[in-house]
């Protein structure tokens, strides 16, 4: 059975194009991008920037405990989901990029990088890429880019992965970032993503994708992207705060809602950040603990003392008009 389903992928890409199919750019969609997995955790990730509106739509494809795929020049967006079919059916990242590769008769204007969920990579980059083009292969990550002003970029990715500290969003950040530096696509930027995705497939998708963000339209987007990053970072260790929460383990709490609010400026989020945070420590009954929180938010927006008062009737509050009451006086003084 396994080798019929290899066949019905591959013979895939071969096929005419579809009316659903017409859609494919005659034009170079992606400029660089880098596949990768962190040894240390298992998480497997692919990002992104292009002189393209919404180069994520096309080109990050990505999966938890499978793979992921980049697929950019001339771009055939297939490549995302065949590949990933291809890894969560047993085959290795340079097996299924051989076999997708081969059975495409545009090959020569492809570039496509693919790593699975074990860390093994492969890439390709077709010989009618827009030059400057190439690709470097490297310990579980591989970088290519297209189009580019010079051919240092994606050596200068490779180096900026290899030598960056931190998870591995921060370390696909880096990579892009370096390119940036070193010159970057040679009509200029427009779009970037990222994904990052768990190392086992949990069949809960929502926790299974650490980031799933994407940049449409900007005029410097690997400088947002790294912002929408760090906005997500701010509502994961919000999350982690009420699952201590959950467990009564306060002290765990408090550690992970002071480290939320402290990554942005709360005008970053608009108070969400602060004014959940203190919600929750008054639910805990350390109301005093909170206040300093929701006199943030209120600096941030003066709307949030007028939320405090629906949420008893939803349950997020204890129904105590003596408490609610104080809480939005507290509120409206100056945060210290």
């Amino acid at each position: 059975m396994l080798p019929f389903i290899l066949v019905l992928l591959a013979l895939a890409l071969s096929f005419p194009a579809t009316a659903q199919d017409r859609f494919r750019p005659l034009r170079p969609v992606a400029t660089y991008s880098i596949v990768a997995r962190d040894s240390a955790t298992g998480e497997i990730g692919v990002a992104v920037q292009s002189h393209w509106f919404s180069v994520g739509a096309l080109v990050t494809w990505a999966e938890a405990g499978v793979g992921a795929v980049a697929t950019q020049s001339f771009v055939d967006p297939r490549y995302g989901p065949l590949g990933i079919e291809l890894m969560r059916l047993g085959r290795s990242a340079p097996e299924a990029l051989r076999a997708l590769v081969a059975s495409d008769a545009d090959s020569a204007v492809r570039q496509v990088a693919m790593i699975d969920a074990r860390g093994r990579v492969a890439a390709f980059t077709g010989a009618r890429a827009i030059r400057a083009a190439g690709h470097h292969i490297g310990a579980q990550y591989s970088v290519q880019a297209n189009l580019m002003e010079k051919p240092s970029v994606w050596p200068a990715m490779a180096r900026a992965f290899e030598s960056t500290r931190g998870d591995l969003a921060e370390r696909l950040l880096a990579a892009l970032e370096a390119a940036e530096r070193e010159g970057g696509d040679i009509r200029g930027r427009q779009s970037a993503a990222i994904v990052v995705v768990g190392p086992t497939n949990t069949g809960r998708p929502w926790t299974d994708r650490r980031f799933d963000l994407r940049v449409e339209d900007h005029p410097n987007p690997v400088a947002e992207l790294r912002r929408l990053v760090t906005v997500a970072r701010v509502y994961q260790k919000l999350n982690e705060g009420d699952e201590w929460v959950t467990k009564n383990d306060m002290p765990k709490a408090v550690q992970a809602y002071g480290a939320a609010t402290s990554l942005l400026p709360d005008a970053a989020t608009n108070g969400e950040a602060v004014f959940w945070t203190g919600i929750s420590l008054v639910g805990a009954k350390r109301v005093d603990d909170a206040l300093p929180y929701l006199r943030r938010a209120h600096a941030a927006d003066a709307r949030w003392a007028e939320l405090v008062t629906r949420l008893p009737e939803v349950g997020l509050l204890p129904n105590d008009t003596a408490l609610v009451r104080r809480l939005v006086a507290e509120m409206k003084r100056p945060a210290r």
